[in-house]
């Protein structure tokens, strides 16, 4: 297979989600202190690979403990 040519980027599998998404994004960057807001057309290039992937990391996290509480919740 031709580097490129995959189909592994095919989007959200909720695109309903993208929003709350967003908000998570944004609402760990402000508590990690990093000059980025909601509405800036998600321009981040002014900030660190390390800074961007704390966040990521950071929202990983919380994703995989709502996961949790909501499959011992059940």
């Amino acid at each position: 297979m031709a580097l490129g040519s995959g189909n592994y980027n095919k989007g959200l599998e909720v695109p309903k989600a993208h929003p709350a998404l967003d908000n998570m994004k944004y609402e760990i960057a402000a508590e990690f202190n990093l000059p980025v807001y909601q509405g800036s057309e998600d321009y981040w290039g002014n900030l660190s690979a390390r800074d961007c992937g704390r966040v990521g990391g950071e929202m990983v996290r919380r994703m995989i403990a709502m996961a949790q509480n909501q499959l011992t919740n059940q």
